[in-house]
């Protein structure tokens, strides 16, 4: 009888894990549809609200594309392409590649890089003059030609902090463990966003970093109005964008995954979860 009653068990874990890895089982929204920016506001410094300045954000062959082939200086006109809505518990997923040349006077830091901004203040809400928008960063980068190591994935803080490796870290950036990919190579990036309490990077199926209790706070953005920013507040849900830094970028694919009811807000440990729906996204 013991040993019907291990093995039954150990049908039933089976069973668990076969479901919760069967992505077929998991209802991901497209953000993009390969056609127009319907459903994005645009947000480009030094100018209103989706002012698409020089055609910056444009659709062309099915994918979104970030583009500087009207501008005769970038003069840090930093932009940023947000979905409509306010996320807290979800999965992110994009392909993105950076092409060509770099716009013309672009800092020397934002070469091929750009970055999806979770968490993020409306869009509606940013300064005229503002640069980024109060968020947590997921940097995308791509590799440098001559080969020199650079991370890929890594976690930026505008306006924002975040505990990691167990402790509060004050780094505007810190870096991942992934490599960067060379110049034309599609790369997958997955966000994990569990509210706020953890949040975890995926490269290529790679877990890239993980960090927990963003908040508000911290420094490295500017123009913004204080009502937006609450210094030590946990941050827990917001917008979503992406980014434009002066270096031209692809997106193929933009998806999201709803996690909402995945993770206990009265847990004390954050991996402790329960589960109402969409059961095979939810494990940790």
């Amino acid at each position: 009888m013991k040993k019907l009653i291990v093995f039954l068990f150990c049908l039933v874990q089976m069973s668990c894990v076969a479901q919760t890895a069967d992505s077929s089982t998991e209802n991901w929204q497209q953000l993009f549809n390969g056609k127009n920016l319907d459903g994005w506001d645009i947000k480009i410094r030094g100018h209103e609200l989706n002012d698409n300045y020089n055609q910056t954000f444009q659709v062309k062959n099915g994918n979104i594309v970030v583009n500087y082939d009207a501008y005769d200086d970038f003069n840090k006109q930093y932009g940023h392409l947000f979905y409509n809505g306010d996320f807290g518990y979800y999965k992110i997923a994009t392909e993105y590649r950076f092409i060509g040349e770099q716009a013309p006077k672009g800092e020397g830091w934002a070469f091929r890089n750009s970055g999806i901004m979770i968490h993020g203040q409306p869009a509606e809400s940013m300064g005229l003059g503002q640069d980024f928008p109060i968020s947590i960063e997921v940097q995308l980068l791509g590799g440098y030609d001559d080969k020199k190591p650079r991370t890929n994935c890594n976690l930026c803080t505008p306006g924002t902090t975040v505990w990691y490796e167990g402790k509060f870290d004050q780094r505007h950036c810190i870096s991942s463990s992934i490599q960067a990919a060379p110049l034309n190579e599609w790369v997958k990036v997955e966000v994990e966003v569990y509210g706020d309490s953890l949040i975890r990077h995926w490269v290529n199926g790679e877990v890239a970093m993980e960090y927990t209790k963003p908040a508000f706070g911290g420094g490295v953005v500017s123009g913004f109005d204080p009502q937006f920013k609450s210094d030590g507040n946990p941050l827990s849900h917001g917008s979503i964008s992406l980014q434009s830094e002066s270096h031209p970028v692809e997106f193929r694919k933009v998806e999201l995954l709803n996690l909402e009811g995945c993770m206990n807000p009265e847990a004390k440990n954050y991996k402790s979860y329960y589960v109402k729906s969409n059961e095979a996204a939810c494990e940790l």
